[in-house]
């Protein structure tokens, strides 16, 4: 239907698209909506951003998805169908995760009611089709799936404690999925197309985003991000496959662990650290492991260039595993599960260190 050339020029254009959309609207957003997610204001903020700042990021992600969902037919009409049970089920699912979000920045939700609607969306993406296929029982991999869903939505918003550290991990684990796919894979794969456009989304919004950021994304786009990240995470690393399409259970872990690293690594050491001192893993605090590369004297642009270097890094290395490894063998596990462990330890082992003085 289309040559190389043009099919490129398709891709290419959606993504600036997007993010032109992205930063146009949140311009409007910003304009008109001061106070919207700002619920901190004189109540012992536990932000590291000691401002108050809007909320809203998130709204301009779900808009270009929802664009991208619903163009996908129409730039593509002879390949796969965007209304297949899947497809429905991701649509759903993020929708949920998205409205949770946005009533949780709009009137601060119960915790439980949270949990519950997160749960919720990790029950409809098995229901839908979407699984993890890793252990071979079917009740067993959807409590799996239902765990990693609701794990990843609460990785997120755990991430998302300074400028751009979140908008930079979720891109390069969007960017690690779509290099996994070959050139003609990105037309025949239905999620491409909205994978892009979130892309182009996130790098509209590092416009506001980073530091000095003038808005977050709050809960409306962590909670979104969370569900889609959670999506690719099992289409792409705990289901994914090798070149010749087969499929081996320590390739599809050693790829969530060195594509995931840093949101899991994150999550991990704050909740050990928390529970070793006593305290609630989920009540917030100054204690992930981006406060501490900033108390170990790096700049808040700097930490989020680190974990963008790292995200990189597994994004290469992601690609490399689904398009040239044709049989995993445990020279390759040892390899990458010792990069994803290596970045892990070097996390968590600054979380140990003495404190300096937080750089201005």
């Amino acid at each position: 239907m289309y040559s190389t050339t043009q099919l490129a020029l398709i891709l290419a254009g959606l993504f600036f698209l997007a993010l032109v959309f992205t930063v146009i609207i949140n311009s409007v957003f910003m304009r008109f909506f001061h106070t919207f997610g700002i619920r901190e204001e004189g109540l012992g903020n536990v932000r590291w951003n000691v401002n108050a700042k809007p909320a809203f990021g998130g709204i301009g992600f779900f808009i270009v998805f929802l664009f991208a969902f619903a163009a996908y037919g129409g730039l593509f009409p002879k390949h796969s169908d965007p209304f297949q049970p899947i497809m429905l089920g991701l649509l759903a699912a993020t929708g949920l995760g998205f409205l949770m979000g946005l009533a949780d920045d709009a009137y601060d939700t119960r915790p439980v009611l949270k949990f519950l609607a997160q749960t919720a969306c990790g029950v409809i993406l098995v229901i839908s089709g979407t699984r993890i296929e890793l252990l071979g029982i079917p009740g067993w991999d959807m409590v799996l799936t239902v765990l990693w869903t609701v794990g990843m939505m609460n990785a997120i918003n755990m991430l998302d404690n300074m400028d751009a550290v979140a908008t930079v991990v979720s891109f390069m684990i969007l960017a690690s999925a779509l290099a996994m796919l070959s050139t003609a894979a990105l037309v025949l794969d239905v999620t491409s197309v909205p994978l892009i456009a979130v892309c182009g989304g996130l790098a509209g919004f590092l416009f506001y985003n980073w530091h000095p950021s003038r808005m977050f994304m709050g809960d409306t786009g962590s909670q979104f991000l969370g569900v889609l990240l959670a999506f690719v995470g099992i289409r792409y690393c705990w289901n994914g496959s090798g070149p010749d399409g087969t499929t081996e259970p320590w390739r599809q872990i050693s790829l969530v662990a060195v594509v995931f690293i840093l949101p899991l690594a994150d999550t991990t050491t704050v909740t050990i650290n928390r529970l070793l001192k006593g305290r609630s893993p989920f009540v917030g605090g100054k204690d992930h492991t981006t406060h501490h590369l900033s108390y170990a004297g790096l700049s808040e642009p700097q930490v989020a260039m680190v974990f963008g270097s790292i995200g990189l890094a597994s994004c290469i290395l992601g690609a490399v595993a689904e398009r040239t490894i044709d049989v995993w063998t445990p020279l390759h596990t040892g390899l990458y599960l010792g990069f994803a462990a290596a970045v892990a330890v070097f996390l968590f082992s600054l979380t140990k260190r003495r404190r300096i003085a937080r750089p201005l």
